[in-house]
């Protein structure tokens, strides 16, 4: 009897084992914000962790039942990766049937020495690879593999650090590069049902290749602490207390998300919109109503 590649039971388990989990809240991302539309041309960027990885399976097999003409392109970013880094993220590739199109660029080296927000800067470069690497494969959008968690994490973190009100967008239009749009097709997909979908393939992916991050590890193992990374960033923080809330209600995540769904411009102290400042008492004495609350 003929064995099956290994990638036809990954694939199965996302609409199978997985469907409620993943792929229902894959389709409702795609289809809330319609994100993709007959014609177009997607850069689907593989980090080489779990996300990006997921990502490319469930638009694989999107395109191969979907009546939407559109076009896929796998796309892997090496900013400096240590070469047995690289050779996990193409011996997944090659596993999961994902035809990854790999480029080189230098990132590590240049905010290697870089004293201030080098994540920040490092963040910004590699997107803006992406964004030109997408271009010059005549695509339209790049699609990134942020789930969730991260969305529910940035709204949290914009509220307790940042002294405002905003959150991760399922889709936007480039600023900087003319006609490119960005979309996260993974808006719904949570992220314990991406590790359970990880564990349950036996897959084991990229979990954090940054250089910093691999020092950290070295300084650990030299100084008798153990090679495990403690993460003190406050995304972690903010999926610690995430974690905890949850405990006290189960609607805790779905809160949080409508927060910025249901803002009410009536109760707000001031808003931005398209980089104008906008303040309550720029209108208050022009009310026609005298609300009291």
């Amino acid at each position: 009897m003929r064995q099956e590649a290994p990638h036809v039971n990954i694939e199965r388990s996302i609409i199978k084992n997985f469907r409620k989990e993943i792929w229902r809240p894959f389709v409702k991302g795609l289809q809330e914000y319609r994100m993709i539309q007959d014609g177009d041309k997607i850069a689907v960027c593989i980090s080489g962790g779990k996300d990006s990885m997921l990502l490319a399976k469930c638009l694989q097999q999107m395109k191969r039942q979907s009546s939407t003409d559109f076009e896929l392109e796998f796309i892997v970013m090496d900013p400096g990766y240590h070469p047995d880094n690289r050779k996990l993220i193409e011996a997944n590739g090659e596993r999961m049937n994902i035809p990854l199109r790999i480029f080189d660029s230098d990132i590590f080296d240049i905010v290697v020495d870089v004293d201030q927000s080098p994540c920040y800067l490092c963040a910004r470069m590699r997107r803006g690879y992406l964004y030109a690497h997408a271009r010059e494969l005549g695509c339209n959008k790049i699609a990134l593999g942020h789930h969730f968690d991260d969305v529910i994490e940035t709204i949290l973190m914009g509220i307790l650090y940042g002294g405002q009100i905003n959150t991760m967008m399922p889709k936007l239009h480039s600023t900087n590069f003319e006609g490119m749009e960005l979309i996260r097709p993974l808006y719904f997909v949570k992220e314990e049902a991406v590790l359970a979908w990880k564990e349950y393939n036996e897959l084991h992916f990229l979990q954090c290749a940054c250089r910093f991050t691999e020092a950290i590890a070295r300084e650990q193992a030299a100084g008798g602490t153990g090679g495990d990374i403690v993460h003190t960033s406050k995304r972690q923080e903010m999926k610690e207390l995430i974690k905890n809330l949850r405990r006290n209600s189960p609607f805790i995540d779905s809160n949080i998300m409508k927060s910025v769904e249901n803002i009410n411009l009536d109760a707000c102290l001031g808003y931005v919109q398209k980089g104008v400042r906008h303040h309550f008492m720029d209108e208050y004495n022009f009310s026609s109503g005298k609300r009291e609350s």
